[in-house]
């Protein structure tokens, strides 16, 4: 029998190096003010609404946020998963979703991108990791995704935000329910997406010979095989039904990588994920009381479509989405379904907003 864990071992070990979704420079951890700095990036998926970024500490560490919308309405937070940054929101799925009456708030998790790194912590062991949480264990890293739910809350905290509609996709999927489990005065709604439960039993990877295609990763710090790797990635793990033109992958994968080169913190995140994929979160899920939307892409080859359908069958009340023509990856052609899917959970907790 398989175990819920194995499958990101093995997967994690590609993770560990930066396989799958992506600072030589570590982030200043000193204080920084909450208040934000309007701006408007230029070039790449400038933003046509309002948007601004900040810097706040939160949990101990410094993350970096940026917000669209106004701030007197309801607040959606966006967790990203294993080793993406921030931009791996598309900014038309941020301004739809301003356009349907929210405010939205995508930020950097601890150990990638322009938040705080974790430097002293070295390379992670991935074997001691399985190891511990086989053994029911405490995992022998510098955090794990509980502490990036505290983040989370941190982040809320330092905003001055008392509850959130929350929505995550793989790591940011398993985030997101330990937070509307753990968290529940801070949570309105959840969207979990293309994250399983910790069941065990269920079968490793959705497509195991979509996965077995995966290129090797990049040598450290060769920066431009990286952005050919994770090209390689990004198209394997999209939907061969609707692929992302490869000039829109290396527009996003250049950015990132301009942005913030960490492949550490990537390997470190993955072994984060790994601990935590053993946990059984059933008994957990059946405490969440929220609206939630559980969404699956159908051509998802990472998460089988299973794993999704059982965290939906144990949060009392939860919606099922499975989208056609959706990978691991968020596509331009799929914004609005997946704004469909968390504006959904957002409307049966509060009620619908004004667009516009």
């Amino acid at each position: 029998m398989t175990t819920p864990g194995h499958n990101l071992y093995l997967l994690a070990a590609v993770l560990a190096a930066g396989a799958i979704l992506g600072c030589s420079r570590t982030p200043d951890s000193g204080p920084r003010p909450a208040t934000p700095v309007i701006e408007k990036p230029p070039g790449l998926d400038e933003p046509r609404t309002p948007m601004s970024k900040g810097r706040v500490q939160a949990n101990g560490i410094t993350i970096t946020y940026e917000s669209f919308g106004p701030e007197d309405r309801e607040t959606m937070l966006l967790i990203m998963g294993v080793s993406a940054q921030l931009t791996l929101w598309p900014v038309d799925l941020c301004e739809e979703l301003v356009r349907r009456g929210y405010r939205v708030i995508r930020y950097d998790n601890r150990d990638i991108g322009l938040s705080t790194h974790f430097d002293a912590a070295g390379p992670p062991d991935f074997a001691a990791v399985m190891a511990a949480a086989q053994a029911g264990k405490p995992s022998p890293l510098p955090y794990t995704l509980y502490d990036m739910a505290k983040d989370a809350v941190g982040l809320l905290d330092a905003l001055g935000i008392k509850k959130a509609h929350i929505a995550g996709p793989s790591m940011g999927g398993m985030i997101g329910q330990i937070i509307a489990a753990e968290h529940p005065d801070r949570t309105l709604s959840l969207t979990s997406m293309m994250a399983g439960s910790g069941k065990p039993g269920l079968r490793d990877y959705a497509k195991p010979v979509v996965l077995a295609k995966i290129p090797a990763p990049a040598p450290v710090g060769d920066k431009q095989a990286y952005i050919e790797q994770r090209i390689k990635v990004f198209q394997l793990i999209g939907s061969p039904r609707a692929p992302i033109d490869e000039k829109i992958l290396r527009e996003w994968v250049t950015r990132d990588v301009e942005r913030s080169y960490y492949p550490a913190g990537e390997a470190r995140q993955a072994a984060a994920a790994l601990h935590a994929s053993y946990e059984d979160r059933r008994p957990k899920l059946k405490t969440i009381k929220v609206p939630t939307v559980v969404v699956h892409g159908e051509d998802d080859p990472i998460i089988p479509v299973e794993a999704s359908r059982d965290v939906a069958a144990n949060i009392a009340g939860a919606e099922f989405r499975l989208i056609p023509e959706l990978g691991h990856i968020f596509p331009p052609a799929k914004v609005k379904d997946v704004a469909d899917a968390i504006a959904a959970a957002a409307t049966r907790a509060t009620g619908a907003k004004t667009t516009k």
